[in-house]
């Protein structure tokens, strides 16, 4: 019996304190009509001036079926993206962004280095021989980020009792990034919604390649 209840305490403890050591944003996004935006990315930043946590890990954008798999990504700075080639046709891709420009000339399969990206913005990526593929890198200095599910929501997990803003942007938004400040505590979940205002869909066109 000494032991079951001295195991217990254990767990209890374990239990309060790994909840003492994050909590928890809710956040969901939508357009301005109420219906959930899946690919929208957002972003929790911490305030102060405090060391921001550096958890860069490799990403990977494909292009397949004439198109970039994934369309929309979200990394820190820092971190690498690779561009594999799995079509049957070759492709050159670039970007004129300023936060991230170069250009790898025509290629297939995994020949093309990655791509490391150390400055924080929107890099917009695109094939010169296909001008319908497009994709959109969303470079953050914060760790703590997520993309929307098809649902529109996501959850995110921080360091209780501070200061954050928490910013939600969508690549066919209009107007500029909706951002709100919160203070969050460990038990205390924070839902948050964003309504943004999206631009006209673009016309379809057919046109092959």
């Amino acid at each position: 019996m000494e032991k079951l209840v001295r195991l217990l305490t254990l767990l209890a403890a374990a239990t309060f304190g790994t909840a003492a050591t994050a909590a928890t944003v809710t956040v969901q996004v939508s357009d301005s009509a109420g219906k959930p935006l899946a690919d929208a990315i957002v972003v929790v930043d911490p305030g102060g001036t405090g060391a921001v946590p550096k958890q860069q890990r490799p990403a990977q954008i494909e292009q397949s079926g004439l198109k970039f798999l994934p369309m929309v990504s979200v990394i820190q700075t820092g971190s690498t993206v690779s561009f594999p080639n799995n079509d049957k046709v070759k492709h050159h891709i670039y970007s004129f962004s300023p936060a991230k420009k170069f250009d790898q000339k025509l290629y297939s399969g995994v020949a093309a280095a990655p791509q490391v990206f150390d400055k924080a913005g929107l890099v917009v990526i695109g094939c010169n021989i296909h001008d319908r593929m497009v994709a959109y890198i969303k470079v953050v200095d914060s760790p703590w980020f997520a993309k929307t599910d098809a649902a529109g929501m996501v959850s995110i997990e921080v360091p209780p009792g501070a200061r954050y803003s928490v910013s939600a942007w969508h690549y066919n938004m209009s107007g500029s990034v909706a951002e709100q400040a919160l203070v969050l505590k460990a038990d205390a979940p924070a839902p948050l919604a964003f309504k943004l205002s999206m631009k006209p869909p673009a016309p379809d066109n057919e046109a092959g390649y």
